[in-house]
């Protein structure tokens, strides 16, 4: 191991091995190392279930009613994503899709008042939906045509908005949307967590919107694929991806020291020996003095032998609780696969639920969506730190990846993909000119 390579990757999680992905189809001479014997670290899929019974330390073995062991791949993080999205492309780009296959989650869905409701994200479902009265129907129908029609390039079609200057609050007012219509725009079609974005400039909703419903378009049942056999089939397919370009996996390997001189990084130390670098990539367990806490995550993984109620029996949905219907600050999430994705036994769901810790007691936070999915067979609670970096790598050279949050997408996470390329690179990730390099390396094999 006592060798010198561009990029050191610490760590397996998706971030990780997308980034060593990219980096050894650009041509650069990687090394991949984690702790731990598996791939996916903290976004593992975990199996066989007796596993995941060790890993929460509940005592004895899973029942014999919960089926063979090796039937489950349980999602530690739960993610979907995006049918038009910034992974998808990469996936496709990068051709990982030949090591994968998705099946389309069923159902998007909103609660409000206690009840789960289909999120209407067309004209149609504007129209049917009971969400909303009559008139507000008719305005919310209004207000998806000109998102869909929307183009920062075609004056016609921008209705007097400056796309830039009108914020998504004075939007919202331009077509009479109640405050309850912009609730669930904002948070089931646009996926913010906050409402932070009210103030903010318009645009960036309209291509969150118009993101969602493009998405929604490729497939019809709803915007979100997840693949089968869980979400550690991601990062395996990215850690195929760098193998066949030169790139150096080690797992269950121990990291003693990541040696920094001067300010900047020369290496990492494993069992005695020192294999040098250019730059390093990690995720926040790696290197705790460059990062900070920015709060926790809540997450409850439940095993259920039925579909969600309300959902009109579907193997696989989303449900999103906007802030304001449990007087929060911040959303909460419910992602349910099933032994149709292949991550169950026959007959079993897996439903997590997950939001941003608020208060001092958060398993009390989450008491809702858990009734919402009773009669519950088994639960797994887990509260994890938030953490993002305080160095951004300028000086140091190590590039230090965000915790996943509390959504259920991976478009934050393709930001951060985004970010930390930058940073590292010097240019934007630019997806057309990665598919042109791979094409280019593979004409020289």
């Amino acid at each position: 191991m006592n060798e010198e390579y561009d990029v050191i990757v610490l760590g397996t999680g998706l971030t990780e091995c997308i980034l060593s992905g990219i980096m050894s189809v650009k041509g650069k001479k990687v090394l991949h190392m984690d702790r731990n014997s598996y791939y996916g670290a903290e976004s593992a899929s975990i199996t066989p279930l007796e596993e995941l019974y060790k890993r929460f330390k509940l005592p004895g073995k899973p029942p014999e009613s919960l089926g063979k062991g090796r039937d489950w791949n349980v999602d530690l993080i739960p993610k979907f994503l995006m049918a038009n999205g910034q992974l998808v492309s990469i996936l496709l780009l990068a051709q990982v899709t030949r090591y994968l296959e998705f099946k389309v989650v069923e159902g998007s869905f909103v609660y409000k008042g206690g009840k789960v409701y289909k999120v209407p994200c067309t004209e149609t479902e504007a129209l049917s939906s009971n969400l909303m009265g009559l008139l507000e129907k008719r305005r919310f129908k209004g207000f998806l045509q000109f998102i869909a029609h929307f183009d920062e390039c075609n004056p016609k079609t921008k209705q007097d908005v400056d796309p830039i200057k009108t914020t998504m609050r004075d939007l919202y007012k331009k077509f009479g949307l109640s405050r309850e219509v912009q609730e669930f725009t904002g948070h089931a079609l646009a996926l913010y967590r906050t409402d932070e974005y009210l103030d903010r400039s318009c645009i960036e909703t309209i291509n969150k919107i118009k993101l969602y419903t493009e998405s929604l378009a490729r497939y019809g049942k709803s915007p979100y694929l997840y693949p089968l056999y869980g979400l550690g089939e991601l990062p395996q397919g990215f850690a195929r991806l760098s193998a066949i370009y030169g790139g150096t996996y080690m797992l269950n390997k121990p990291i003693e020291e990541i040696v920094v001189e001067n300010g900047k990084v020369v290496g990492v130390r494993s069992e005695g020996e020192l294999a040098r670098c250019k730059q390093l990539i990690c995720d926040p367990s790696y290197f705790m003095d460059g990062v900070e806490k920015t709060g926790q995550v809540i997450r409850a993984i439940c095993i259920l032998s039925h579909p969600i109620n309300n959902t009109g029996n579907v193997e696989s949905c989303q449900i999103i609780i906007p802030q304001e219907q449990l007087n929060r600050k911040h959303d909460i999430y419910i992602c349910m696969i099933s032994f149709a994705h292949c991550v169950a036994a026959k007959g079993k769901y897996v439903a997590i639920v997950s939001t941003t810790v608020e208060t001092s007691k958060p398993e009390e936070e989450i008491q809702v969506p858990l009734k919402l999915l009773e009669p519950i067979e088994q639960k797994f609670i887990s509260i994890s730190d938030l953490y993002k970096p305080t160095d951004m790598g300028t000086d140091s050279k190590i590039f230090i990846s965000r915790s996943y949050d509390a959504t259920t997408h991976f478009e934050t996470t393709c930001d951060d993909i985004k970010s930390i390329y930058k940073r590292m690179m010097g240019v934007d990730l630019d997806f057309a000119d990665m598919e042109r390099t791979r094409l280019d390396i593979v004409g020289d094999v």
